[in-house]
């Protein structure tokens, strides 16, 4: 069973953003700490291609046992990146049988596009 059922579609909403990008207001320390938490999650390597593989997998979600081959690295390494990006608020999880699965939360992805979403810019008259 898919833990995806019945998101809201990003960008479909009632059009209230989740976060102000940073170049129009400055960010606020509890929103500062909790995106710091994503960031410092995905700036490791393996981290980032987890939770792309995660991402990408067909239905959304991903047993762990899917997500060890890719790398040169031990399982309870896998697990220790997965714990870690589970605490950064970044992926979901749950154990069925023996297997724990993993999908990635559409609102945390929001929060960061949010954050570092370019303002449009009307064009400059040339000099």
């Amino acid at each position: 069973m898919s833990k995806q059922a019945g998101l809201v579609v990003l960008g479909q909403d009632d059009g209230a953003a989740c976060c102000a990008p940073m170049v129009r207001e400055p960010l606020g320390e509890e929103a500062a700490g909790e995106l710091s938490r994503m960031f410092k999650a995905l700036s490791d390597p393996i981290r980032l291609r987890l939770l792309s593989l995660i991402a990408s997998h067909e239905g959304g979600e991903a047993c762990v046992c899917d997500l060890t081959g890719p790398f040169d690295v031990s399982q309870p390494t896998i697990s220790h990146h997965l714990k870690v990006l589970r605490e950064a608020g970044l992926v979901g999880s749950e154990r069925r049988g023996t297997w724990v699965y993993y999908w990635v939360l559409p609102e945390a992805l929001a929060k960061l596009s949010a954050l570092l979403q370019i303002p449009a810019v009307s064009a400059k008259a040339p000099a």
